[in-house]
């Protein structure tokens, strides 16, 4: 229970923590969330469309992303901490735009100014990156809730089947919920963008751009070197080898495997 090969995670967990404390003893919660009303008809403050995201301006929502971010670190832990990084810093800019956009001018004149608020936080990244853990993280087992006093054993009792997985999406439903409808919409959106990236229906050069490796602790020359020369290597011995065989068919002589006791055998001549 650690961030393990996670330092992404580990930066995005302690970020979201510290901002939302500095928020507080600062007192500048107001500058976070959006009013599209007020701060983008009114006073044209159209900078807060990057700044939303950046901090939760309650404790309980602080609570719940934190854990939730802890719960998907295994995505990181399986494709890097460079392409996980990567995947944030895109899907951040989109889900940046897209709310708000939609706030502006579909849900707030449809619903006659009425929904008129997106609250502060990084809801929508939560959601894009449990997009993904729901594609890639299979389930471990299964349980059944059962909803009536039938015999336990029976497999046609009336019940609710939940996963391992299922505390996972229900803590993050939990945090879509605190302030709807903007964090739905939030919520919504950012599985959305994380599907599109899922099945590459973004462009190829959001989905296949790369931070520097730098930026997360990867000296990406000397790594390339590393694995240019084992290649190297590995061609050079695969080459080698097949040079022999033929050399060995050539001069009639027919190549055989040695098994697994004629080499100990060989090892232990070998060593007196």
């Amino acid at each position: 229970m650690s961030f393990t090969n996670a330092p992404v995670t580990r930066s995005l967990v302690l970020g979201t923590i510290a901002m939302s404390i500095a928020a507080s003893l600062f007192d500048i919660k107001h500058y976070f969330y959006i009013s599209v009303g007020t701060h983008i008809w009114r006073y044209r403050q159209l900078w807060r469309i990057l700044t939303y995201q950046l901090c939760y301006t309650n404790s309980s929502e602080v609570l719940f992303a934190a854990m939730a971010l802890y719960n998907v670190r295994s995505i990181e832990q399986l494709w890097g901490s460079r392409k996980y990084a990567s995947f944030i810093i895109i899907t951040g800019l989109l889900t940046s735009v897209i709310p708000p956009v939609l706030m502006t001018l579909v849900l707030r004149p449809l619903s006659f100014g009425v929904i008129d608020f997106l609250p502060a936080g990084p809801t929508p990244i939560i959601f894009a990156i449990l997009a993904q853990y729901h594609a890639l993280v299979p389930h471990t087992y299964k349980y059944k809730v059962a909803l009536s006093t039938g015999a336990p054993s029976s497999e046609e009792t009336a019940g609710l089947t939940f996963s391992d997985k299922s505390s996972r999406y229900l803590m993050a439903i939990q945090l879509a919920l605190f302030q709807w409808p903007g964090s739905l919409l939030g919520a919504t959106v950012g599985w959305v963008v994380g599907y599109f990236w899922r099945n590459e229906l973004l462009p190829g050069a959001l989905t296949q751009w790369r931070v520097p490796g730098w930026i997360v602790g990867i000296r990406s020359q000397k790594r390339s070197g590393e694995f240019e020369g084992l290649q190297r290597r590995l061609e050079g011995e695969s080459s080698t080898g097949t040079a022999s065989g033929a050399q060995a068919a050539g001069d009639g002589e027919p190549s055989r495997r040695r098994t697994m006791g004629q080499q100990l055998l060989e090892e232990v001549r070998g060593a007196f």
